[in-house]
């Protein structure tokens, strides 16, 4: 991928940026994302990290890599990889972290991001669980051939991530769902309740109170689609400052969020076709607000384990939404964060942590390794 224009600049300082490694947005870039290679059929597997990366904590609940000394008080984490499998007639990019025999945890990305988000997550919930995080159609570095005429709704994101766990052979599995990855999730749990396992949901929503005033312009898209309204969104969103405002707005320190995430995802949208792709979904969210009702049903009826994990300040999806939850399901656990949208982006640890907790209360977990 090369950056010019607009981007040149913010790609040099990425280089400078000590979150940026080969491991990041510069290993990723490498990943042909415009064609789909009938080769690449078969499953393809590539190692991404070392175990010699440890993590440390930095005040600002930020995080930065440095390599380990090696001593016994330096935590090492699994690690991840990249891989690839064809479901759906779609080949499924997606990141893949623990014991294959372990307790399965699916992590389902948003908008504009892909499972690249995950990058800190996904090793800090590998010692204990198998993670598997894939990227959406239209996100990410999955491929959708032309010929596949694929049409960009919630519910044939769903269906293809549905072939994907069955490709993969996911009986069953615990979902943290984003944003755009809680309509897909929870259309996965009201086809088969059976097997998810439990549910975190930071800042994924299914109430109606829980969509924020920033949705206003989208609910006039809805009302009346047309191509001036289409094009009101197209250049308020779907932009370099639009992708880093929804990252950093809500958040105390926005230098604490690594600018290789917003860059990323505004890169991959400048992809010929993308912007339409993203438009068509933005169009088709009204179809969650529909699935609202049914959702909730699930949810009394089913009650699954859920924690609700929030960035408080977050304008699409307020706290009022994560609140909701305890209406439908009285045991669910509901936690605020003083951050934004993408609160995994500043608070990664304090994620990881009630997840591990939620998790082995609610019986999913194993122990860790000694």
């Amino acid at each position: 991928m090369q950056f010019s224009g607009t981007y040149a600049p913010i790609a040099k300082d990425l280089t400078l940026h000590r979150h940026v490694s080969r491991n990041g947005i510069a290993g990723a870039a490498g990943i042909p994302v415009g064609t789909h290679n009938e080769t690449s059929r078969r499953r393809m597997h590539m190692s991404r990290t070392s175990s010699g990366q440890a993590i440390s904590t930095v005040s600002n609940g930020a995080e930065q890599a440095k390599t380990s000394p090696g001593t016994a008080n330096t935590p090492c984490f699994p690690a991840t990889s990249i891989q690839r499998v064809e479901a759906d007639d779609v080949q499924v990019f997606y990141r893949s972290a623990g014991d294959a025999a372990a307790p399965v945890v699916l992590l389902l990305h948003g908008f504009p991001s892909s499972s690249f988000m995950f990058r800190e997550l996904i090793p800090r919930l590998a010692d204990r669980y198998r993670v598997i995080a894939p990227d959406l159609p239209g996100f990410g570095f999955t491929e959708v051939p032309v010929r596949r005429n694929y049409t960009y709704s919630f519910d044939a994101l769903a269906g293809t991530i549905e072939a994907f766990t069955e490709e993969l052979g996911l009986k069953r599995y615990a979902i943290y769902v984003f944003d755009y990855g809680a309509p897909t999730g929870f259309r996965l749990a009201v086809r088969h309740p059976e097997r998810v396992t439990a549910i975190i949901s930071q800042n994924g929503n299914a109430y109606e109170e829980g969509l924020g005033d920033a949705w206003a312009p989208i609910r006039k898209y809805w009302a009346e689609p047309t191509p001036e309204n289409r094009e009101v969104i197209r250049k308020a969103i779907l932009n370099l400052e639009g992708t880093r405002w929804q990252y950093t707005h809500g958040v105390a320190n926005p230098d604490s969020v690594a600018p290789e995430s917003w860059t990323l995802d505004a890169a991959l949208l400048e992809r010929p076709g993308n912007k339409d792709i993203q438009l068509d979904l933005f169009l088709d969210y009204a179809s969650n607000v529909k699935l609202y009702p049914t959702f909730q049903q699930y949810f009394r009826q089913s009650k699954p384990p859920l924690l609700a994990i929030w960035g408080k300040n977050d304008p699409f999806f307020i706290p009022a939404g994560a609140d909701a939850f305890r209406r439908d399901i009285p045991g669910a656990q509901v936690q605020f964060l003083d951050t934004g949208h993408f609160a995994i982006e500043t608070h990664v640890e304090d994620i990881a942590a009630a997840m591990k907790d939620f998790l082995q209360t609610a019986g999913v977990a194993r122990p860790a390794r000694q």
